[in-house]
C-alpha cells in the first residue's frame, strides 16, 4: 500500500470526486453523510435508487474482477474510491453485503450458474441481501449455531430456526444461511450455507426497536423455507468454511473509508464544542486531541493491513489486520462518550437538529460496537492465539 500517492493516483481521486459532486446531487442530496451506523432506517427507496446510480456510473463493485462485472481496480484504487465516497458524504451502501460479503463468497466459492444468476443482480444494484448468521446462542461464538436444515427428495433445503440482530432483513431480498445439515454434529462440523429468498412463505421479520428509536436490526424466523438445491454454496458440510471465507472479506479496503467517516463524526464533535463553548475547556481539548491521534494510528495500522505480506499471510492472518476491529470499536466507542460530554444537557433531548442528532446516534450505536462482529473478549483471544501463538483458552469439553 503506497504512502506516497503517484500523480494517476491523484487523477483518479479527483475523477471520483468530480463524478460525486455531479451526482450526489438534486434529489440524491438529502442522503449526504445519512444512512450509516445507527442510522440505516434512512431513506431506503432512496439509498436503493442511488445504488442503481452508482451502477450506472460503474463505481459499484470496484475491486471485483472484470469477468464478474467489477473494474478490477487495484488496493490503492480501491482505498481511494472508499476514501472519496465517505469524504462526498456518501450515503451508507445498501449494497454493502451483497458487494462487500456474499458476492466475493460466491466469486471464490460459488458454481457458475450462481455466480451468472446473483453477481449481475448485485453489480446493477437491483437486488439487496441479508446476513443470516447471529442466533440468540449463537452471536461471538457462530460454531453454536442451532439454526437446521434438511433435504428433500427433491434436492431442495427445508430451513428451521432463528436468526437475531439481521440488518436490513426487512428492506432485502435474499438472505445467506449458516445452518446444521447434519443431527446431532457440533461445532463448526455438520454445517451448511444457503441461499434463500426473503418473501416465501414460512420467514417471518420481526424488527428490535433500540433505544435510539430506530429498528434497522430484525430477527428473521425460518419455519420450513426453502432454499433451492442449486442454491447451496459448496458442499454439505462446507458451510463453516464458506462462512470463514466470507469473514475474511469483512476487513478490506472500506475500512479507510470508514476512517473518513469517523473523521466527519470528529468534525462534527469539534463544531459542536466551538458552538458551545466546550472547546476552551482543557480537558475536553484534550480529549479532541487523543481522538485525533487515535484517528492517524488507525489509518496507519490500516495502511500496514493492506500491504502486500512479506510472508504471504491472507489479510486476516495478519497482526495488523487481528487488532484492527479492536482498535477501532474502543475509539469509537470513546468517540461517541466524548460527543455526549462535548454536547452536555443539550443532548439529553432527542432531537431532530442536525448539529445534535448525528451525533446522539453515533453515541447509541457505538455502544455496541465492542460487541457485533466479535466482542472485545473474543477478538484478544483471536490476538493472543493467532497472532502471538499463546496457548488456546481452555475450552470446556463437549
Amino acid at each position: 500500500m503506497r504512502l506516497d500517492p503517484t500523480p494517476e493516483d491523484e487523477a483518479f481521486r479527483e475523477e471520483i470526486a468530480s463524478w460525486m459532486r455531479k451526482h450526489l446531487s438534486g434529489r440524491f442530496a438529502e442522503l449526504k453523510h445519512r444512512g450509516g451506523p445507527g442510522d440505516e432506517e434512512a431513506f431506503p427507496e432512496l439509498r436503493k435508487e442511488w445504488e442503481r446510480e452508482l451502477a450506472a456510473g460503474d463505481w459499484t463493485c470496484v475491486g471485483w474482477p472484470e469477468a464478474h462485472g467489477g473494474r478490477a481496480l487495484s488496493i490503492e484504487q480501491q482505498v481511494i474510491f472508499h476514501e472519496e465516497y465517505a469524504r462526498a458524504g456518501g450515503p451508507g451502501r445498501m449494497g454493502h453485503i451483497g458487494e462487500g460479503l456474499i458476492g466475493p463468497a460466491l466469486i471464490k466459492f460459488g458454481t457458475a450458474e450462481q455466480k451468472q444468476r446473483f453477481l449481475p443482480e448485485i453489480v446493477a444494484g437491483r437486488e439487496f441481501w441479508a446476513q443470516g448468521y447471529s442466533e440468540p446462542n449463537a452471536g461471538s461464538d457462530l460454531a453454536n449455531v442451532q439454526t437446521r436444515c434438511w433435504q428433500e427428495a427433491d434436492g431442495s433445503w427445508r430451513v428451521q430456526g432463528q436468526k437475531i440482530w439481521t440488518s436490513l432483513a426487512h428492506e432485502s431480498d435474499w438472505v445467506f444461511v449458516l445452518a446444521r445439515c447434519e443431527p446431532g454434529s457440533k461445532g463448526n462440523k455438520g454445517l451448511a450455507f444457503l441461499l434463500l429468498p426473503l418473501d416465501q412463505p414460512g420467514i417471518e421479520i420481526r424488527p428490535i426497536r433500540q433505544m435510539s428509536g430506530g429498528s434497522e436490526f430484525n430477527e428473521v424466523f425460518f419455519d420450513g423455507a426453502v432454499a433451492q438445491a442449486e442454491h447451496i454454496v459448496g458442499e454439505p458440510g462446507d458451510g463453516w468454511k464458506v462462512a470463514m471465507g466470507l469473514l475474511e472479506v469483512e476487513r478490506g479496503v472500506s475500512t479507510l473509508g470508514q476512517q473518513m467517516h469517523f473523521a466527519y463524526e470528529l468534525d462534527l464533535i469539534i463544531a459542536a464544542a466551538k458552538r458551545n463553548g466546550r472547546a476552551s475547556d482543557p480537558a475536553i481539548r484534550t480529549r479532541i486531541a487523543d481522538a485525533w491521534t487515535g484517528l492517524r494510528v488507525m489509518r496507519y495500522n490500516a495502511l500496514r493491513m493492506l500491504a502486500p505480506s512479506e510472508n504471504g499471510a491472507e489479510l486476516g492472518l495478519k497482526r495488523e489486520a487481528l487488532i484492527y476491529k479492536y482498535y477501532w470499536s474502543n475509539w469509537h466507542r470513546d468517540l461517541g462518550k466524548l460527543a455526549m460530554d462535548v454536547l452536555g444537557a443539550e443532548g439529553d433531548i432527542v432531537t431532530d437538529d442536525p448539529a445534535i442528532r448525528p451525533l446522539q446516534q453515533m453515541f447509541f450505536f457505538s455502544r455496541a460496537d465492542t460487541i457485533y462482529a466479535g466482542t472485545n473478549e473474543i477478538q484478544l483471544n483471536l490476538i493472543a492465539e493467532r497472532g502471538l501463538g499463546m496457548p488456546r483458552e481452555p475450552r470446556p469439553a463437549n
